[in-house]
């Protein structure tokens, strides 16, 4: 029963706490929402042109990689639960693969951004997602939602 918590709490922490774009058209697009606009701030200036590209690849990037790594957590916790050591070694280095595939593209993209607010965002954000791995326990959602809300502020729908 404890790895069902763990795998619904893991669930809602990714998909809820980076904060779906619009779940109309894709449940699981991570689409960093942005926190709610202070009264005293400006709003935050859209990043330069070239970065469009960027910007959309990051967050393709997540997207997938959240929607593939709660699925094999989920499936590595459940093969646990069974005793099938195989199985979950195999979901635990799939979900590890996810997660290493989105730091990946985030430090490309990174290295391709032209706004240097937007440039060292991806690398933080690509720090931070190298060091997820599959202990749901370690995650640090505070530090991530911050950092996903930020990538909102400088690559606006």
């Amino acid at each position: 029963m404890r790895r069902v918590f763990v795998v619904t709490a893991l669930t809602g922490l990714l998909l809820a706490g980076a904060g779906c774009a619009d779940r109309r058209d894709d449940p699981f697009a991570v689409g960093f929402a942005s926190p709610a606009p202070a009264a005293t701030s400006p709003a935050p200036a859209p990043t330069a042109t070239g970065d469009a590209g960027v910007c959309a690849r990051a967050k393709q990037a997540g997207s997938t990689a959240v929607q593939t790594y709660v699925f094999k957590l989920a499936e590595m916790l459940r093969a646990g639960g069974t005793g099938d050591r195989s199985r979950a070694d195999a979901a635990e280095r799939d979900a590890e693969a996810a997660l290493a595939g989105w730091r990946d593209v985030l430090r490309e993209q990174s290295g391709r951004a032209t706004d240097p607010r937007l440039r060292t965002l991806l690398a933080d954000l690509a720090t931070e997602v190298g060091g997820l791995g599959t202990d749901v326990r370690a995650i640090d959602e505070t530090e991530f939602d911050r950092l996903q809300g930020r990538l909102d502020q400088l690559c606006p729908a």
